[in-house]
């Protein structure tokens, strides 16, 4: 949070979260729909940007620099010394996440409001606005959960890779754990070829499609319980195995 960077994606955050209600999207009565994915979109991205950055930084940096040699010198072993990075930086990604979320609910609440006012239709009751924040708030579980696993990854990463490479590499992680899933089940995933590479990926990657409800939001479903306890564990023994891989790249890491 001593980073400017993160004041700076949170004013970012606030002030697309406060205006997306006002933006005439001309959907014909689904500005509200719009409005829901845009603004989870949005802090996700924001919360995504601020992880691999101070991934990058905290851990990148401090090595090349020689500043982890000098912490590791007390004693602090190298397991805890990554671990602790971890829960360092889903500090602030947590702190966003709250934040933004508390606005982006408040946002969606004055939307139904805003919209009724708009078309002139009785006014929108309590349980209205009600009934839209309760459908939103496990998106934002959800894409808190998938910053969590891209901070992990970002993080192993970092113990061997500078900035510049960290950001590139997982941000062609982002896309192809949303697009493999999309190319599996299209018409091009028919071809054989194209179907091995998309299990391949989808074997090695995180799938990050299981963390989008677009479609729910689209159709106007509920997230139900038991999908988001199983996508909660898949989030967990995937940061496992990404905290078990930086462990394992970092412990013969020559830091002198």
């Amino acid at each position: 949070m001593s980073q400017p960077l993160f004041y700076v994606l949170m004013a970012v955050g606030v002030v697309g979260l406060v205006l997306f209600p006002f933006i005439p999207y001309n959907t014909l009565g689904e500005d509200l729909k719009m409005v829901k994915d845009e603004g989870l979109t949005l802090i996700m991205v924001l919360s995504i940007v601020l992880a691999l950055w101070t991934a990058s930084v905290s851990i990148a940096d401090e090595i090349e620099g020689r500043t982890a040699l000098t912490l590791l010198s007390k004693p602090v072993g190298r397991r805890q010394f990554i671990f602790g990075k971890f829960l360092g930086i889903l500090v602030p990604v947590a702190i966003m996440f709250i934040v933004l979320g508390a606005i982006f609910l408040a946002s969606v609440s004055y939307k139904v409001v805003y919209d009724v006012r708009e078309t002139g239709r009785p006014a929108a009751s309590a349980a209205e606005c009600l009934g839209e924040m309760r459908q939103i708030a496990p998106g934002l579980v959800l894409s808190f959960m998938e910053a969590v696993v891209l901070t992990a990854i970002s993080v192993a990463i970092s113990t061997r890779l500078p900035m510049m490479a960290n950001l590139i590499i997982c941000a062609a992680i982002y896309v192809l754990g949303h697009l493999v899933p999309i190319l599996a089940n299209s018409a091009v995933g028919k071809i054989e070829i194209v179907r091995f590479v998309a299990n391949f990926l989808a074997a090695i990657l995180p799938v990050l499609d299981h963390f989008n409800i677009s479609a729910g939001i689209s159709t106007g479903q509920p997230v139900p319980l038991v999908y988001l306890s199983w996508t909660a564990l898949y989030c967990f023994l995937y940061c496992c195995v990404a905290m078990l891989v930086a462990m394992l790249l970092f412990e013969d890491r020559d830091l002198a």
